[in-house]
């Protein structure tokens, strides 16, 4: 079964939820124009993504999706949030930051209960997870609004657990992917692979539908994905330019450069690996460091940094994520793209 037929939308292409870079004007655009369309929520408040599903439910008729995190909220660690502080202690002198005055927290909630009552009143026809699935309570309310399940595997492992534990279709994020890796069932990063490695084996080990993620910036790669036996393919880093996307100008800038050749995994954002252009942080600590706190932790620490930076024109500190093939990125509105890479 094609995801078009499963979902319930015209083509085969789910717009990747991407967390800090858009709201509910990217998710209606694409939805409206026969994809499917995502909003992302693990950044939002209850109040703010009421408001953003208002929008949205105003806006289409058609499907729509939202996600979110499933990560265990951390245990804080004061040791290691000493050895991250002191890791950033240079950069706090040089740009005159006094690191007592930084508050902490992470600014990224997993899906709950008070989350799920604020779903409850519009019972949005597709659900999303990243880092596997809700609690079996919280998973069986959302399939009693009737919507399908979605979430992110990363390995055969994981879709596997994810098939068994009640997705209803499985997104085969492959090591090309913008953003947060879905890796949620071990923290070995060896274990990640590319796309077209991963689509084929997910394919073989699972009988739900399997939508392909990672590296597809065209409609030159849907098809490939699709050849391939995935039922719908999932598209994030190509829709960055939009008009509807919220993307920062230097994020904007960064990804019309050479600079988006060179992408990497990193901690150093949030605390989980996730993967965007390199920027000063990446390379002069390294992208993937021990000392980062637990994810979401590693944010509030970076904040200040970060807006110091920005104000200067700068990007050393500022989340660029992005995958490994920003050749699609296009400055033209979302339902245009969308089309484009149906190839309708």
């Amino acid at each position: 079964m094609t995801i078009s037929e499963f979902l319930g939308i015209e083509l085969p292409i789910i717009q990747a939820p991407m967390a800090g870079v858009q709201g509910s004007a990217m998710t209606t655009a694409v939805s409206n124009a026969g994809g499917l369309g995502s909003l992302p929520c693990a950044m939002l408040t209850p109040e703010s993504m009421r408001a953003e599903l208002q929008a949205i439910t105003a806006g289409t008729a058609r499907p729509y999706n939202v996600n979110f995190f499933c990560h265990a909220p951390p245990v804080p660690d004061a040791a290691r949030d000493r050895r991250w502080q002191e890791a950033l202690a240079p950069y706090y002198a040089e740009f005159g930051i006094d690191a007592s005055t930084i508050a902490p927290g992470g600014g990224r909630a997993p899906f709950s209960d008070e989350v799920a009552d604020v779903l409850a009143a519009f019972r949005p026809p597709v659900v999303s997870f990243h880092f596997g699935l809700p609690s079996p309570a919280l998973l069986q309310r959302v399939k009693s609004w009737g919507a399908k399940v979605l979430a992110s595997a990363t390995t055969v492992a994981e879709a596997r657990w994810l098939e068994a534990n009640g997705a209803d279709a499985i997104i085969a994020q492959g090591l090309e992917a913008g953003g947060h890796r879905g890796i949620f069932l071990s923290d070995d990063l060896t274990t990640q692979i590319g796309t077209m490695a991963l689509l084929p084996q997910v394919l073989r080990a699972v009988r739900v539908p399997v939508i392909a993620a990672g590296g597809i910036a065209d409609a030159q790669g849907v098809r490939a994905a699709l050849a391939l036996g995935a039922a719908g393919v999932q598209i994030g880093t190509s829709y960055l330019l939009c008009p509807e996307a919220t993307t920062t100008a230097l994020h904007r800038a960064a990804l019309q450069s050479p600079r988006a050749e060179h992408t990497v995994l990193t901690n150093l954002i949030t605390g989980r690996p996730a993967r965007g252009i390199l920027n000063r942080l990446m390379k002069e600590l390294g992208p993937i460091g021990e000392a980062a706190p637990a994810f979401p932790l590693t944010t509030a620490a970076l904040v200040p940094l970060k807006a110091a930076a920005e104000r200067q024109g700068r990007d050393d500190f500022s989340t660029l994520w992005s995958g490994q093939n920003a050749s699609g990125c296009r400055e033209i509105p979302a339902a245009e793209l969308t089309r484009l890479l149906a190839g309708a």
